[in-house]
């Protein structure tokens, strides 16, 4: 059977010629960015309703942060400094800027983004502690060879399942990621279904395959907000558009976090 192009001319083993840390180092001088470190834990947070939040409420942006196409905004979780960064949406947007927090002194990160329902765990809003994705978009190809799931790692799940044991709101479970929101067929979602997947979302495969490439680690929450909008009053997030709920959920992840020997 042909393999498709996308899959061709792949050497995962080899190193890539361009490194975040170059593309670092120019914005910090073309942008006089001093150099720094960005916290230890960030958050993707994709909707960018944190992020916007954050700076309508006059939070601090990182100084340090030397990203050409995002801004990093410091939460104070719990009297630790979380760094939460906006609207990058997508596979290869959130692997591209989750590459540079790495790069510039990030530990831990932890994305939460919308997605929609497949198999019914609850009536929404409700998070999914994403375990495994189908890898139905581009980037994970590039990090990790052809396989049809990518999967948190043990160490990243541990963690999280310490922090979310007593949680009502989280549930364990696969998704399906996707980088055409517009083509979710019903014959797509039906398989979806058969494979027992909660939701659509589009970062966690690639994330995840980023995760097991670099040994990075990488929590994906997929925070079912929506029926794909076949329902009215569809998309709704519960309080401060799920701004308190998206702190709670990184509270613990932080406390139990520090918690560590």
């Amino acid at each position: 059977m042909n393999t498709p192009p996308i899959l061709d001319h792949k050497h995962h083993d080899r190193p890539s010629v361009f490194e975040p840390t170059s593309l670092l180092r120019e914005a910090r001088r073309q942008k006089s960015i001093p150099t720094g470190s960005v916290p230890d834990i960030c958050v993707l947070d994709p909707d960018g309703d944190l992020s916007r939040h954050l700076q309508q409420s006059g939070a601090q942006r990182n100084p340090y942060w030397a990203c050409y196409h995002t801004e990093l905004y410091e939460l104070d979780v719990d009297g630790t400094i979380v760094g939460v960064l906006g609207c990058a949406v997508g596979a290869s947007f959130a692997v591209l800027v989750a590459e540079e927090l790495f790069a510039s002194g990030c530990r831990l990160l932890i994305s939460v983004t919308s997605a929609g329902q497949i198999l019914p765990a609850g009536p929404p809003p409700y998070f999914v502690l994403v375990d495994r994705a189908l890898r139905d978009e581009g980037t994970s190809y590039h990090y990790r060879p052809r396989a049809s799931y990518a999967r948190i790692g043990a160490e990243a799940l541990a963690l999280a399942q310490c922090a979310l044991r007593d949680s009502a709101t989280v549930v364990q479970g696969g998704v399906w990621t996707t980088d055409a929101p517009f083509r979710e067929t019903a014959e797509a979602i039906a398989f979806a279904r058969s494979e027992t997947l909660l939701a659509v979302e589009m970062e966690a495969a690639a994330l995840y395959a980023l995760a097991e490439a670099k040994g990075y680690p990488i929590i994906c929450f997929a925070h079912v907000t929506n029926q794909m909008g076949v329902v009215e009053n569809d998309f709704e997030k519960g309080e401060s558009d799920g701004n308190a709920a998206l702190v709670r959920l990184v509270s613990a992840i932080v406390q139990t976090y520090r918690a560590q020997p």
